[in-house]
């Protein structure tokens, strides 16, 4: 589990808004509240990658 306040200095990549990130219900992965990109978290370590970013939820892979 990532600590609040490891999420409140996190920034979004690809927008540079911060703080704005919140982490999933599951745990697996930091949403951008700005943009909406989702960024994996592997083995408690979050990959903050525009490239390794998935789209936003409500948004197909091809519009990210």
């Amino acid at each position: 589990m990532l600590s609040d306040d490891l999420l409140a200095i996190l920034a979004c990549p690809a927008c540079e808004e911060r703080p704005a990130v919140r982490l999933n219900d599951a745990g697996t992965e930091l949403v951008c509240e700005a943009c909406g990109r989702r960024y994996p978290v592997r083995d408690g370590i979050p990959v903050m990658l525009v490239d390794e970013a998935l789209p936003p939820a409500d948004k197909p892979a091809g519009d990210a």
